[in-house]
This record gives C-alpha cells, structure tokens and sequence, in this order.
C-alpha cells in the first residue's frame, strides 16, 4: 500500500486565520508550520488538555513521562490524565453526562467497543490534517516520519474516504507464537505452508502435544486477516472489509473457513473453556509447558507471560502465517496497531491535534520504546536490540505485511461482523458448528452490514 499524501479541505482558510490570531506576536519554534492555527490552537494561551488512555502491558509511568516531556515544551498547556485498564467503564458515565475527553489513546476491537460506537455515531473528529503538522519540538512533519501505508488503512481511515479520523499508534507484527528451544531439540522446521502445519500436527500428536491454541476467538481477528491476504491478495481482504456481494462465498474465503476448520482438529482440548478474559492466560501456558505448539498473539505476548514459568529449553520465537501453496504461495503477517482519536465534542480540539502529532517525536518514541511500545516511524527498528528487534525484522524474511479492518457501518441492530466471524469461533473448534454454517453466518451479517456502510 502506498501513503497517500492527504491534505485537509480547509487548509488554506486556517491557515490564514491561524496567522491572524498569531500577527504582532513571534510564534514558538515548535508550532511553526503546523498549517493548523484555529483559534482553539495552544500556541498562546493556556489549556487543559484532558487525556484519557487505556492502561495496556506498557504501564503508567510511561504515560506520566509523555506528558511531563510534553508540558516541557507547551509551557502554556497542562495536562490531566485518565489512565485505567477498565477504561471504558470509567469514561462512559463521564462522556454520558457530556464531559468529554479531548485525547484518547483506545483501540478498536475490544470487548466494550466504545471506539467502534463512536465510529459509527460520526462521533471522532477528523485529524487528517495532523499529518502536515510540525511535531512539537522538531522541524520535519508528521506524514514524513510515518512507516508507509500506516495512515492509509480502515483501521485509521473507517469510512474509506481518505481522510484519517484516527492516528495510527503503538504497532507490533502478530503472528503464530512458539517455543524456539523446542523445535531446535526436536529438529523440527517452523512450517512455510498449511500442508507443513498438517503434517508437524500429525507429529505433534505422537508426542502428546497439540499443534494449536489460541488465547481467546477474539485473537482471530489478525490470524484470519492474514489469511485472508493469503488467500487472495490485497484487493480480496478490502472486499471481505466492505461487505462486497457474495464474498464469503468465494473460494478464497471458504479455503480461509475450512481452513480453520481442520485446524480446529489440531486444537488443545482444553483451549475452549479457557478462552475468556478471566483465563486466557492458561492458554498462553501451554506454549510455555510444551503442550500446544502454536499460537496467534502479538509480540506484547513476552511481556505479558514475564513472570510466567516454562520449561528449561524455552525461548520465545515467532513465524508468519503458512502460505496456501508451496513455492508460489505468499505469507502474511498482520500488523496490529493502537488508535489515537479526538472525540468531536471535545473542547479543545487544536491542542488535541498537536499532542497527537507529539506522538511522532523521537522524544516520545523513545520514551514509548522504553517501556516496550514501538511508534510506526521511520528508524525505530534500528533502535532495538535482541528479541524484540528480531520479531520486528519478520517482514525482512519475504514475509508481507497484512493491515486494516472492516469498514465502519450505521448500526444495525443485533448485527456485528466481529461476532459472527470470530465469535463463532469456539463453536467451530467444539465441532458445534461446521465451516458451511460458518459461513453462512458471516454471508448474511455481511449482507446486511452492505447498505449500511458509511
């Protein structure tokens, strides 16, 4: 995917404004060229910037530095922090009585899908124009430090109009998660193809062990994108992502379905019932106890499962997706990432904008390396060392990266795509439900979701 160079419809009316509020006075260094001087910009008077964030693996303190670092350089900006892992639950009653967050760092696809509700009620204020943006305290802008394809995606841009409604944050490839020490002692090769994943299943098998595991259904999301890729390119995952007639009804899409299917015959007993927010971890284990081969997850994983025991030969490896055909057949990697997104009934929205665009400093990215969150910037990879820098390098291994997400749709009313493709899933693995069925259920929430994207 190529970056599109995306410029904002008023432009050249605020800036024009912008310079008029700024005339008689000499503008900071680190708000020059910003191209986005409304009257609520922070470049000459005081604001309090309300930022609420979802506390993740990363921890608080990380947060705590940003802002200290960012207050350093808006000397007339203040900022109050909401930071929670429960944090839907405590900014709704707050967003209910009409106190709105001007900045929140909240993801898409998580159980409460406040992010997702604010999508489809048009409630996210549009920050294409944060890409023009000079980052506070540097001279280059947002859109030049960028990774390509970033700001390019469903997953910052859901209406598929080309304008950004949420800045992309924190990436980290997902793949299949396995025991490096293991297969050294075994001898066994990671597998390229499904027919390889078959095959090391049967062998797994004979030892006790199952092939695959997954932590909850919810992991499915990056597992069966990637295969979607997979499966038919590019131009075939962004029709499945817009409901396209008919799409999963297509060979592509039921290879993808049987697929998981048969994978479901390789699946850990106990995987099902531990499947939930409570007890996810205890699959995680399995990779750790050799009892399961394989898993989704992302590499947030090894920090997660730190202080977890495993067995003497373990160490932490990590491989794309198989490929469906052998030679020919191209391998995926998703890469998942964290949203940042301005709520439209924010106060101040200018001083949200330039925070954000904050985000892309290499003091930020630095501070967010530091705990173990990774800014999709240019140059970060060379700033990592051992683990981490090799998981990040898989896509220098002729492994592609796969990106983005459904598009944003009017709600209607006990529909939700999410459900029924990844939320069907434990009924597949208990052999509740069969692949046709499967289908079917994903065809018709597409079917009506169709004419009622945005």
């Amino acid at each position: 995917m190529k970056l599109k160079h995306l410029l904002f419809v008023g432009f050249i009316m605020i800036l024009t404004f912008g310079l008029a509020a700024c005339s008689g006075e000499e503008a900071d260094g680190d708000s020059e060229g910003q191209g986005n001087g409304d009257d609520n910009s922070t470049a000459d008077e005081d604001v309090t910037l309300h930022v609420a964030a979802l506390e993740s693996a990363y921890g608080e303190e990380m947060w705590r530095n940003i802002i200290e670092d960012y207050e350093a350089i808006k000397e007339n900006v203040s900022i109050e922090l909401t930071i929670e892992k429960n944090l839907e639950e405590v900014i709704r009653p707050q967003m209910q009585a009409g106190d709105y967050p001007d900045v929140f760092l909240l993801a898409t696809d998580r159980e409460e899908a406040l992010t997702e509700t604010m999508i489809k009620e048009n409630g996210l204020e549009n920050i294409t124009d944060v890409l023009d943006m000079t980052i506070p305290g540097e001279d280059v802008a947002v859109k030049d430090k960028l990774l390509e394809g970033f700001s390019d995606t469903l997953a910052t841009n859901p209406y598929g109009d080309g304008e950004m409604y949420m800045a992309p944050m924190f990436y980290s490839p997902s793949g299949m998660f396995y025991n490096a020490g293991l297969f050294d002692e075994q001898g066994w090769e990671v597998p390229e193809t499904w027919d390889d994943m078959w095959e090391l299943g049967d062998q797994a098998t004979e030892q006790d062990m199952s092939l695959f595991t997954y932590p909850i259904a919810g992991y499915f999301d990056t597992f069966i994108g990637s295969m979607l890729y997979a499966s038919g390119g590019a131009d075939f995952f962004n029709s499945a992502m817009t409901y396209e007639e008919g799409v999963w009804e297509t060979e592509e899409a039921e290879r993808v379905l049987q697929t998981v299917e048969q994978l479901a015959e390789y699946t850990h007993p106990n995987t099902v019932a531990n499947a939930n927010p409570n007890d996810f971890t205890k699959n995680q284990q399995l990779i750790l106890d050799n009892e399961a081969l394989f898993m989704p997850n992302g590499a947030w994983v090894v920090e997660e499962m730190a202080e977890a025991p495993r067995s003497d030969n373990f160490e932490w490896g990590m491989t794309s997706i198989p490929a469906f055909e052998s030679g020919e057949g191209e391998r995926y990697t998703f890469t998942f990432f964290e949203q940042m997104w301005v709520p439209a009934e924010a106060e101040n929205t200018e001083a949200a904008k330039e925070f954000i665009a904050y985000m892309y400093s290499d003091e930020a990215a630095d501070t967010f390396l530091e705990a173990g969150a990774v800014q999709p910037i240019e140059g970060m990879t060379e700033k990592m060392e051992g683990q981490q820098k090799e998981f990040y390098s898989i896509y220098d291994e002729d492994v592609l990266p796969a990106m983005g997400t459904f598009a944003s749709t009017n709600p209607v009313p006990g529909v939700s795509i999410s459900d029924a493709l990844y939320g069907s899933i434990d009924s597949v693995v208990n052999g509740e439900m069969t692949y046709e069925e499967w289908q079917a259920t994903v065809q018709e929430a597409s079917d009506q979701l169709r004419p009622e994207m945005q």
